[in-house]
């Protein structure tokens, strides 16, 4: 995938229609210049309105310009820290029902950038989880801008720099439980898609300059490669797999009257029904969609966390369910290490997993299969 060259200006500038988007070089008034570009359209319609369109615009210019990434492939801005590698692949199942993100300057920002990956079920699950890809940016960015326009308490650029971080981190965790409930509800309106047996996990990261934010809704997972004190590379795990049997959410599940258990043929995976009926049978406890069992456990509420990256931080993985049933934090952190072209390295780590199904999990259909791979210096 070719990058286009991007002038020191341009990166100063992100047009959205006819508006310009100053980018300032601090923390309060780069928040405050996306803000900015929302408002423009207040006075036409209403506020929520305006700030999601204005959203949907940079996305169209991201994409435009290539700084947004959908499919396999790499994205990398001239003079960005970041590099994200991408790769999807069908499993055995039939359709692939994952899909993927990178949205680099996300919002128009120099430092940030956003990350996301699906995984669908259900027999409308690749439409779910590509409509939830495609809504939840935008909306995270709205949501984004109207919680900085609420709070008060902008610590701006003379505090210390954890607090600032903190504000930073409470601001993104708003309004990812804002944009996930939103995205639910909007999800269930939907006159196209039918989500009533069908949704789809979402997981999702936002690094903006040494902050990551990461929300979790579903069983994939996010990894992080760090350096010891001893020089090698140890795998942090940032996530939870939100499994039915996981103690609270089982404890919650059982409380709506939903059931958990493994089928005989199926020893140790634990799915969710109803509670009078062998249906739908959910691996997860956490989803978009799924209407038939929302009442009876399962929710669409992410868990939202943060980290502060050192120097020592190198790359985080995030991917799918069909690369961790078979690969282990430690194995997917030195199949990525290892890997000579960065570019290749989610790839690699796809293949690496699809080999490990078919030599672990014979006679069983290979899942579909997709990985991120962001990697924070640009020297790695």
């Amino acid at each position: 995938m070719q990058i286009p060259h991007h002038t020191q200006e341009n990166h100063k500038r992100c047009r959205v229609g006819n508006q310009v988007v100053e980018l300032m070089g601090h923390f309060s008034s780069m928040f405050n210049g996306l803000a900015r570009s929302f408002s423009m359209k207040k006075g036409r319609k209403n506020e929520k309105c305006g700030g999601r369109e204005a959203a949907e615009a940079m996305a169209k210019e991201a994409k435009k310009n290539d700084m947004m990434l959908c499919s396999s492939g790499i994205v990398h801005v001239d003079g960005s820290n970041n590099f994200a590698s991408v790769f999807s692949k069908r499993g055995q199942k039939g359709v692939n029902q994952d899909c993927c993100i990178v949205w680099e300057e996300f919002g128009c920002q120099e430092d940030t950038i956003f990350c996301g990956i699906f995984d669908g079920h259900g027999p409308w699950g690749h439409f779910v989880a590509k409509r939830v890809r495609e809504s939840m940016p935008p909306s995270l960015l709205c949501n984004w801008q109207e919680t900085l326009a609420q709070t008060s308490d902008d610590p701006g650029v003379d505090v210390e720099e954890g607090k600032r971080q903190l504000y930073r981190f409470n601001v993104w965790k708003h309004s990812y439980l804002k944009t996930c409930a939103a995205i639910d509800e909007e999800l269930k309106q939907h006159r196209k898609i039918d989500s009533f047996y069908s949704g789809t996990t979402a997981l999702s990261i936002v690094r903006q300059g040494e902050l990551i934010v990461i929300a979790n809704v579903g069983d994939s997972r996010a990894v992080l490669a760090t350096t010891s004190d001893e020089g090698s590379l140890v795998a942090v795990q940032l996530t939870v797999d939100f499994k039915p049997n996981l103690p609270q959410e089982a404890e919650r599940i059982i409380q709506c009257q939903g059931r958990v258990f493994c089928l005989e043929d199926e020893p140790g995976v634990h799915r969710v029904w109803l509670p009078d009926a062998e249906s739908p049978g959910l691996a997860m406890s956490r989803a978009f969609g799924d209407y038939c069992i929302k009442g009876h456990g399962l929710i669409s509420v992410p868990e939202v966390t943060h980290r502060n990256i050192s120097g020592r931080d190198q790359f985080v993985v995030l991917a799918t369910d069909g690369v961790w049933d078979v690969i282990s934090n430690k194995e997917a952190v030195e199949i990525v290490s290892s890997t000579a072209d960065k570019a290749k390295s989610a790839k690699r780590l796809v293949e690496c997993a699809e080999h490990a199904w078919k030599r672990k999990r014979r006679g069983i259909a290979v899942d579909d299969i997709s990985a991120i791979c962001l990697f924070f210096h640009s020297s790695f």
